[in-house]
């Protein structure tokens, strides 16, 4: 956890520090990822891997659904309202020209993966190549708008956020009628996902991404989609070292890419501490049951909350809201927590999840 806190804290100080020189320009940020991070591209496409129906959203502001994989906020909007930026909104919403591309966008998209056929069975879905793509797309429109230094400069200074691999385990390699499950070793699949991830930065990195932040993957063994595959219901000791394995890869692939990408800043989050900790200790952080979902889903298949799900009555004393995302209570802990620690040195309680029933997003 600390590891992830002198991270977060270095990037987060790092941000701060150039929004106050930058003559109160507000930071732009540009995302992208999965179901973690989606606030509503899914909902544009004829995508299996979509929420944007009740139970999702009810404890958004107005109680709508969004399109975020949560009953909430995700962490990502909740680290925005931080910084006093807006949350960005979903590529797929705007306008090829609108003004918005200028404040930044949202590209995550539900069952996306590092590999382009990781998450191939929820039919339509933008994957990392996707995203990257249509990022090379909002930069042409900011040329169109701004002139074409002005739009270098623009990028330039812009922080990009990666959270990509989850899918390309749980909607992939762990799946045992999909090809990558049958046809790599892991060290032969880790690889692959390492080297295309090093060529998916590369391209970024082309296309005038300099501050980009990759969130390396939480311990998936234990979420309860997995647990319910041991017959104890406990974490899946081999799938938490797998990712491990991934994230100390990527870790040394990122020392690489700063050493021979000219004026790159690119930071790995190691996110898996933290997570691993709320999960193992649930009650230190005000919650009460880490071990399944406050949407009472079938993890053996599919695993999201359907509109004739039960749910839990408290939902701020889970940590997951379906089989595979955690609850705005538990986004709210992991953002408040990471902020806590580099504003308020020595304030050692974790903050309790937030009481009201609507949340600002």
């Amino acid at each position: 956890m600390v590891a992830l806190v002198q991270i977060l804290g270095f990037l987060i100080t790092a941000i701060v520090a150039s929004v106050a020189s930058s003559a109160g320009e507000p930071v732009v940020t540009y995302v992208f990822g999965d179901s973690l991070t989606e606030v509503g591209n899914n909902n544009y496409l004829q995508s299996l891997a979509k929420s944007n129906y009740p139970f999702y959203g009810i404890d958004f502001e107005g109680g709508r659904a969004t399109g975020r994989f949560t009953n909430g906020r995700t962490i990502g909007d909740i680290i925005s309202a931080k910084l006093g930026v807006q949350s960005p909104p979903p590529y797929l919403s705007l306008a090829p020209n609108d003004d918005a591309i200028l404040q930044g966008v949202n590209y995550a998209s539900g069952g996306a993966g590092i590999l382009n056929d990781t998450g191939l069975y929820f039919i339509q879905r933008m994957t990392f190549d996707d995203q990257i793509m249509s990022f090379d797309k909002t930069k042409e429109a900011i040329k169109a708008k701004i002139g074409e230094v002005a739009a270098e400069k623009h990028v330039n200074k812009a922080v990009y956020f990666i959270g990509m691999g989850s899918n390309d385990y749980v909607n992939n390699f762990l799946q045992p009628f999909l090809a990558a499950g049958q046809q790599y070793t892991h060290d032969e699949f880790v690889e692959l996902l390492i080297s295309t991830l090093g060529e998916q930065f590369t391209r970024l990195h082309q296309l005038g991404a300099r501050k980009m932040v990759f969130h390396g993957l939480g311990p998936l063994g234990c979420i309860p989609s997995q647990r319910v595959k041991s017959t104890r219901g406990i974490c899946l000791k081999q799938v938490n070292l797998w990712v491990q394995e991934f994230n100390s890869k990527v870790g040394k692939l990122i020392a690489s890419l700063n050493k021979h990408l000219p004026y790159a800043q690119i930071t790995f989050a190691d996110t898996y501490p933290i997570v691993l900790d709320l999960i193992e200790n649930p009650t230190a952080y005000g919650f009460k049951i880490s071990n399944t979902s406050c949407c009472n889903v079938d993890t053996s298949v599919g695993g999201l909350c359907l509109p004739n799900s039960n749910l839990c009555k408290n939902r701020t004393e889970y940590v997951f809201w379906d089989a595979f995302h955690p609850t705005d209570a538990a986004n709210a802990v992991l953002a408040d927590r990471i902020f806590t620690t580099l504003f308020h040195e020595g304030s050692s309680p974790a903050p309790a999840p937030y009481p009201r029933k609507f949340l600002k997003p």
